[in-house]
């Protein structure tokens, strides 16, 4: 068997322990007979994985009792419109706008009422991070939306906007569990699984309880009201239940390494080394204001596409896949999650010393 290093931005890269104990487990999960494919989501086996699932994410992120925990499908793009229809009361919000996924959701709350761009970083290519410490936010916006870590562009915030007794929701997709948070500091915060925790189908939302109500706008239907799902514990049809099933294995994973300090503690040695390399490359450069990189998503270029599309080919030939930077941007992007061994960085980082001696 042969394993690339795969830098892809989602669906990404998983632990290979998790993946072989899903492998040993396909045929025959734990003495049930069946796989968790094709098991009820209604038994008393899988009842046990999803509890225990959410009772090792409630551990990890050292979530509040007044908050929920929700195992959803649609993606994070659904949430781009469940979160106004669930939580839009004044009929406004204010949005930061600081990537393609944030504008999405921004775009997606105009359907709904009044979405107020209060900050973005569009006028340099999203590759800031905008200073949120002192906003115009509507006194009667409903809540405060954030991206907080932008898959494309690899910004993320180093501190969270000053929502001026707001309602903070933040799309974390793509750096759920990269390092401690405090979920206090949010009304809601959700995130896809395909980027650091499991395979696509599975969105998760924390939200704080206040929040999930009848009193959604008019017209919202059932299967997207928070408390369709709250009170019936994210069971209330057939859930993403092999997704699940690979989420909870993977807060295990993450637990046995040491939790969300000792996951912080790898991903910013492992951001250090691809980092300090195209700090003193000749050749290759990050496109992100340096106090605003990502940890998880690090874009750079050369500044000749001819001589990135030579690099993606050679480094996908080396064992280097899905380097290539999203269709907005170009260029080349890894993507670092969890999952990815420091391994693979330095050996990426090797190859683009080899790469540039070359060329």
């Amino acid at each position: 068997m042969s394993r690339v290093y795969n830098f892809s931005a989602g669906p990404a890269v998983l632990p290979e322990e998790v993946l072989q104990q899903a492998a040993d487990e396909m045929l025959d999960y734990q003495g049930s007979g069946m796989s968790v494919m094709e098991m009820s989501h209604r038994s008393k086996v899988y009842d046990s994985i999803i509890k225990t699932a959410e009772a090792d994410l409630r551990e990890l992120m050292n979530i509040p009792d007044n908050y929920k925990v929700l195992f959803l499908q649609g993606g994070a793009s659904q949430q781009f419109a469940m979160i106004p229809m669930n939580l839009m009361k004044n009929k406004k919000a204010a949005y930061i706008v600081t990537g393609q996924w944030a504008k999405k959701a921004f775009q997606e709350a105009q359907i709904y009422g009044e979405a107020v761009k209060v900050a973005s970083s569009e006028d340099e290519t999203f590759s800031y991070i905008p200073d949120c410490s002192d906003l115009d936010i509507p006194e009667d916006a409903d809540y405060v939306y954030i991206c907080e870590n932008n898959t494309i562009y690899g910004t993320k915030y180093r501190t969270l906007p000053n929502a001026k007794g707001h309602i903070l929701v933040a799309d974390v997709s793509s750096c759920f569990l990269s390092e401690p948070v405090d979920v206090s500091k949010y009304g809601i915060i959700y995130g896809g699984v395909q980027k650091n925790i499991g395979p696509a189908g599975v969105v998760i939302v924390i939200i704080r309880e206040d929040l999930i109500t009848e009193d959604t706008l008019p017209g919202t239907p059932t299967m997207l009201k928070y408390k369709t799902h709250a009170d019936a514990e994210s069971l209330y049809n057939t859930p993403p239940a092999y997704g699940i099933y690979i989420c909870g294995k993977v807060f295990q994973w993450i637990k046995n390494m040491g939790g969300l300090e000792v996951m912080k503690q790898r991903n910013e040695e492992k951001a250090k080394i691809l980092y300090d390399f195209l700090d003193e490359s000749k050749m290759f450069q990050g496109t992100v204001r340096k106090e605003d990189r990502s940890l998880m998503n690090v874009p750079f270029v050369t500044g000749d596409k001819d001589l990135d599309a030579k690099f993606v080919k050679e480094a996908e030939a080396a064992g280097f896949v899905n380097l290539k930077g999203h269709r907005t941007v170009g260029g080349m992007r890894a993507s670092i999650y969890n999952a990815m061994p420091r391994e693979g960085v330095e050996k990426l980082v090797a190859f683009m010393k080899k790469f540039e001696e070359e060329n």
